[in-house]
């Protein structure tokens, strides 16, 4: 029995891995559950027994990338001096990894289209935007901002990081433009300061 849950295992993940980088590298639309069994190695009545649809399939290596880009968002602002900066630093750390590659192609370009707003913000929620309530409470918990409701502030600001993460997916130039609404985030965050 435990064999076969680690073959099941097993095969998941190289489906999972060889659609993270077709999707990646050639878009939601261009690949196909053929080019992901083969890429997998695996039959494509397999693909289709772990995953009903390609929208599954895309959903479940979203959640993936996801869930690594908050590992790496960790990383970047734990050397942050405080809370705020540290949004601050994993914002612009959000914008840099989501202007370029299989990142931006999935979380941005086709996140939205093929799991439609609503799913792909629930997705986002229990990732990047669950950080952003809880980053503000500790900011007004340490004195850093004043205390105030916590929900609308989060949301407010979470829109806007959501709201220029669409409009740089939808531009050619993403880099510069995330670049640009990364430094408009720290005006924002910066504001909220109080002043000794």
């Amino acid at each position: 029995m435990a064999k076969q849950a680690e073959r099941r295992a097993a095969t998941s993940e190289a489906i999972l891995t060889a659609a993270r980088r077709l999707f990646g590298t050639q878009g939601f639309a261009a690949t196909t559950m053929d080019e992901i069994a083969e890429a997998a190695h695996v039959a494509k009545g397999a693909v289709y027994h772990h995953f009903k649809t390609k929208e599954a399939v895309f959903e479940a290596v979203f959640n993936q990338v996801s869930h690594d880009l908050v590992i790496e968002i960790d990383r970047a602002a734990r050397t942050e001096k405080d809370v705020l900066a540290a949004m601050v630093a994993g914002t612009q750390h959000y914008f840099a990894a989501t202007a370029k590659g299989p990142t931006g192609q999935i979380i941005l370009r086709d996140g939205p289209a093929v799991l439609g707003w609503e799913r792909w913000r629930e997705i986002d929620a229990q990732h990047f935007g669950g950080k952003l309530p809880r980053a503000i409470a500790a900011a007004m918990e340490t004195g850093l901002i004043a205390r105030q409701p916590v929900e609308p502030l989060a949301r407010l600001l979470l829109g806007a990081v959501t709201e220029a993460a669409v409009a740089c997916a939808g531009r050619a130039d993403i880099a510069r433009a995330g670049a640009e609404y990364a430094r408009a985030f720290k005006s924002l965050v910066e504001a909220l300061r109080l002043r000794a």
